[in-house]
C-alpha cells in the first residue's frame, strides 16, 4: 500500500456529496481566505450595476435618483440599494469609507476627486481606470476614464 493511500482525501463521500447539492441549488464553497471578489464586497458589485442602470438618466443639482442624480446623489441611492446607506456629501462619504490605495481599488470602491484636502466630485469605480458618475450640470450619468491624478479610493463598510 502506497503513503498516498492512508492520506485522507480533501472530500469525504458526504462532503463531496454536500459540495455537489450546493452546487446543484447556487450555492458555493468558501475556502479561507480564497473568497471571490464579489464575495469580499457583494455591496460594492450590486452598486455599480446600479450606477450603470442608471446611464443616461440627468444631472440634477441636490438630486438622489430615481430619475436625476448629482454626484453623490448617484452614490447615495446605488448603495442604498446594495443595502448600504451612505452620507450625502461626496466629502461625507470619503470621511466615512475606509480608504484604500490606487494599486488595492477594487470595482465598485469609490472615486474621489479632491483639490488639496477638499473632496469635490465622486464616482463609482468599474474597473479598467473607469467610473459612472453624474458629471455636471447640463450632462448625464456615464461611463468615463478618470481624468485626474488627484483622486483618493474609498471602500464602502
Amino acid at each position: 500500500m502506497t503513503a498516498q493511500a492512508h492520506v485522507p482525501s480533501l472530500f469525504s463521500r458526504a462532503g463531496a456529496v454536500s459540495a455537489l447539492t450546493l452546487a446543484a441549488i447556487g450555492g458555493s464553497l468558501l475556502v479561507p481566505g480564497a473568497a471571490s471578489e464579489a464575495q469580499a464586497a457583494p455591496h460594492g458589485a450590486t452598486a455599480l450595476k446600479v450606477a450603470a442602470s442608471k446611464k443616461g438618466s440627468p444631472y440634477k443639482y441636490g438630486a438622489t435618483g430615481p430619475r436625476r442624480f448629482d454626484c453623490s446623489g448617484l452614490t447615495v441611492y446605488s448603495y442604498k440599494k446594495a443595502g448600504k446607506k451612505l452620507p450625502r456629501t461626496a466629502q461625507q462619504q470619503y470621511n466615512k469609507t475606509r480608504h484604500v490605495s490606487p494599486s488595492g481599488r477594487k470595482k465598485g470602491d469609490l472615486v474621489f476627486f479632491h483639490y488639496g484636502n477638499r473632496v469635490y466630485h465622486v464616482g463609482i469605480y468599474a474597473g479598467r481606470g473607469k467610473i459612472w458618475h453624474s458629471p455636471k450640470r447640463g450632462s448625464v450619468v456615464r461611463l468615463e476614464r478618470i481624468w485626474s491624478r488627484s483622486v483618493w479610493y474609498g471602500r464602502v463598510r
